[in-house]
Parts: C-alpha cells; sequence; structure tokens
C-alpha cells in the first residue's frame, strides 16, 4: 500500500472498487454491451406491435365501411272468380276457388356475419408485452453489482490462487509506474508538437488579457485533463501555457 497507494487517476480508471455504488469504467463497458444485445428484441418487439396495430387498423376498415344490409319485400295475390249461377258455375266455383292465395313476403338480410371482428390490444396488454424487456434492461443494469462479488468468492475457495493474482497485479502495478514518466513525456512531446486550433489561441488570448476571467475559462490538466485549481502547476516555460494538477506534476 505504501508502495502504490494512492492510485494515479489513469490507474483507478481500470480497476472496479466494490464498494463505490456508481456505475464504474469497466463496468460500463461491459454494461453497454449487454444492452446492445437487447436492442433487436426491441425492435422485433416493435415491429410485432406495429403489425399487431396495422392488422387490427385494416380490419376495423372493413368492418365499417364494408357493411350492406338487403331489405326484400314482394305481395303475391291470386284470385279466380267464376260468374254464372249455373250448377256447373257453383261446380267450378267450389273447386278452382281454392287456389285463390294471398301472401306478403319480407325480407331482410346483411352480411354482418362475414364481416370481422377485431379486438386491439388495451394500453394494459401492451404494458404487459413489453414488460419483459424492461426487466431484462433492468437486469442488465443490476448485474454488475452481483459480478463483484465473483472475486471475492473465488478468493474465499482458492486463497493460493488469489495470493498469485495479487502478486502478480502488484508487480504489474510496480512496472506501469517505472514506465509512466517516460510514456507521459511521450505523451506530452507528442501534443506540444500538434498547432493549437483557433478556439485554444482565443482561449489563452482572453485568459492574458483579463485574469479575471480564469475562474470561468479554466483550463485542464495536459495529462488527465481534470479542471483547473489552484494547486495546478503551470508550467515554468514562458513560451508554454500547459498546466497540471498535483499528482502529474
Amino acid at each position: 500500500k505504501q508502495t502504490l497507494l494512492p492510485l494515479l487517476r489513469e490507474e483507478a480508471s481500470s480497476f472496479i472498487f466494490p464498494c463505490n455504488l456508481a456505475l464504474q469504467r469497466p463496468e460500463r463497458q461491459y454494461m453497454v454491451l449487454e444492452l446492445l444485445r437487447c436492442i433487436p428484441l426491441l425492435l422485433f418487439l416493435v415491429f410485432v406491435c406495429g403489425l399487431d396495430h396495422f392488422i387490427f387498423s385494416i380490419l376495423s376498415i372493413i368492418q365499417h365501411h364494408s357493411f350492406i344490409e338487403y331489405s326484400y319485400q314482394t305481395s303475391h295475390h291470386l284470385s279466380v272468380n267464376v260468374m254464372g249461377a249455373s250448377l256447373m258455375a257453383e261446380l267450378l266455383r267450389s273447386t278452382i276457388g281454392a287456389l285463390n292465395t294471398s301472401f306478403d313476403t319480407e325480407v331482410e338480410t346483411s352480411n354482418f356475419a362475414c364481416l370481422p371482428q377485431p379486438t386491439g390490444m388495451t394500453r394494459q396488454q401492451y404494458l404487459n408485452t413489453c414488460l419483459p424487456l424492461g426487466v431484462l434492461a433492468l437486469l442488465c443494469l443490476a448485474q454488475v453489482y452481483p459480478f463483484r462479488l465473483r472475486r471475492a468468492i473465488a478468493a474465499f475457495y482458492f486463497p493460493k490462487r488469489e495470493k498469485t493474482r495479487v502478486l502478480f497485479l502488484y508487480n504489474k502495478l510496480l512496472r506501469q509506474r517505472r514506465n509512466f514518466l517516460y510514456l507521459q513525456r511521450g505523451r506530452v512531446a507528442r501534443r506540444a508538437r500538434q498547432p493549437p486550433g483557433p478556439g485554444t489561441l482565443l482561449l489563452q488570448w482572453c485568459r492574458r488579457r483579463w485574469p479575471w476571467l480564469r475562474r470561468c475559462l479554466r483550463q485542464r490538466c495536459t495529462l488527465c485533463g481534470t479542471p483547473e485549481t489552484p494547486r495546478h502547476q503551470p508550467c515554468p516555460n514562458p513560451d508554454c501555457s500547459a498546466s497540471y494538477c498535483e499528482s502529474c506534476w
């Protein structure tokens, strides 16, 4: 601990601290990958819901605009009149008179039984359909916290392997610290070779012209990018406008 702690900002961003409730950088990368896998399911769900609404709209239009009602009315009257008062007339009147008929017909029908009867999904049904996908997305966000216990569980059952891993990490950080100065010097040199943009030149001119604007137009550390504070150290070279935080300096 005395050799390595406190960790530098570049080093701390690559570690996961179990007691920190916020999502950390390695966890965010894994979480984004898991959420990207939910996008095909979301697109499929949107497509199915849209197709369901489209089919319901088509069937509803057919139901309301294809209704046809038929009404048929008819009247039939048949009457045979036999004139005369003779015996033959009486006989014909009694036999043919049975053919006298009279009836009225009225028929009403429609194609209502042949029309579709669509039923649209309610808001609750849509919510129940999307609920599993929402639970899946929440699990993608919440799974980072149980994953933090993997190292503790493995260390409990395999203490020798845990000691080997700790020694490996310790030696790796020592090698990184040894090369840190060389790498950062090369990084600053590459930035110095790049010509400053017009926005950077304007910012530097405003800071020199009006020193009171430094509270608003704060610079950032050349290495780690932290906002400028009173503890920041400017470069002693008057031609260089770089600024460094306390740890980087």
